[in-house]
């Protein structure tokens, strides 16, 4: 199993607030009162971009959940992805800098494979972002033998991926297992008879918001 992320804030936010913390401080002192004012918001968008909350995966052992706080931006069926064979019907989540950046595993299994990709930072939205931006890929091996995949994708101001789990893990659904900084996407690969139970446009939470159903 993987090392615990429940904290209130994640842990990765930690420097970022600490460093923000002390330049407010210290602006009370010898900054004008609009430039302490301003220093102090940017600490409470820090702390509140790190946010980590609880969730509760609904009900339904063949729902899949989403693994992204978002915008469901593309639904589309796609052959043969650069990590897994064969046909997979993708659903791209955008995350904007006000979402919470924590993900979530969308189906329990095993953690069969994790590529890391470099690359650009173009905006996440774009569809060439799935191909041409950094990202962190994930493949899920289910119990009957299918699988999942994700695609972690930095977008125009994310500096970093951050991935807490390793291969041969077992996860559970709406486990942790990482975080992208400042404004990214999430791209999820469903068995090709999956029934998609989102539609473009649609707000999702991470842990939470059925996205398929197996068959």
């Amino acid at each position: 199993m993987s090392q615990r992320h429940d904290s209130i804030i994640a842990k990765e936010g930690y420097v970022f607030i600490l460093v923000s913390v002390f330049f407010s401080l210290s602006a009370f002192f010898v900054a004008p009162p609009w430039a302490a004012l301003l220093l102090f918001l940017i600490t409470a968008f820090i702390v509140w971009f790190f946010r980590n909350p609880e969730r509760k995966a609904p009900t339904g052992e063949l729902l899949v959940i989403s693994p992204a706080d978002g915008k469901v931006i593309k639904i589309e069926n796609v052959q043969d992805h650069e990590m897994m064979e064969g046909l997979y019907k993708k659903i791209s989540i955008f995350m904007n800098v006000f979402s919470v950046h924590v993900n979530r595993v969308p189906y329990a299994g095993r953690i069969e494979t994790i590529r890391y990709y470099e690359g650009k930072f173009l905006s996440a939205n774009l569809d060439k972002a799935s191909s041409d931006n950094e990202r962190n890929g994930l493949v899920i091996r289910l119990k009957d033998g299918r699988a999942i995949g994700m695609i972690q994708i930095a977008g125009l101001v994310a500096r970093r991926i951050v991935c807490w789990v390793k291969e041969g893990m077992m996860v559970e659904k709406g486990e942790r297992f990482g975080l992208i900084r400042f404004g990214s996407r999430v791209d999820v690969f469903l068995p090709a008879d999956t029934t998609v139970l989102v539609k473009l446009g649609d707000k999702v939470r991470a842990g939470e918001t059925p996205i398929g159903g197996l068959s």
